[in-house]
């Protein structure tokens, strides 16, 4: 099993704008303190915690342009007991994630 991390401020804050774009309460989804990257953090991905073989479907899904022009859709899930299982980043040419999105840069699903 790979060794958690403390969760970055920009990860939180991130997570926090995703939850108020569906009008839900932050407080209703604590955030672990500590989380697990996916493929050591290349994309951004993280496991929030949750039962991640009770996955219940996606909250949101955003997208976000990266630095180098390449596209990127962020989603994040839940589990069936309504805790947040992950943020997950797929950047569609599969290469790593070159700068951290900011509420500010993310484009809402079919938002123009």
């Amino acid at each position: 099993m790979r060794e958690k991390r403390p969760i970055r401020q920009n990860e939180k804050d991130l997570i926090e704008f995703l939850l108020k774009q569906l009008n839900l309460n932050p407080d209703d989804y604590p955030v672990d303190d500590y989380v697990d990257e996916y493929e050591d953090g290349k994309m951004g991905s993280i496991s929030l915690g949750g039962n991640v073989d009770a996955y219940a479907g996606d909250l949101i899904q955003v997208e976000y342009v990266d630095s180098d022009e390449t596209p990127v859709v962020i989603t994040l899930t839940q589990d069936d007991k309504n805790h947040l299982l992950d943020l997950d980043f797929w950047k569609v040419d599969f290469t790593k994630l070159l700068t951290y999105p900011t509420p500010d840069k993310i484009m809402l699903r079919g938002e123009v």
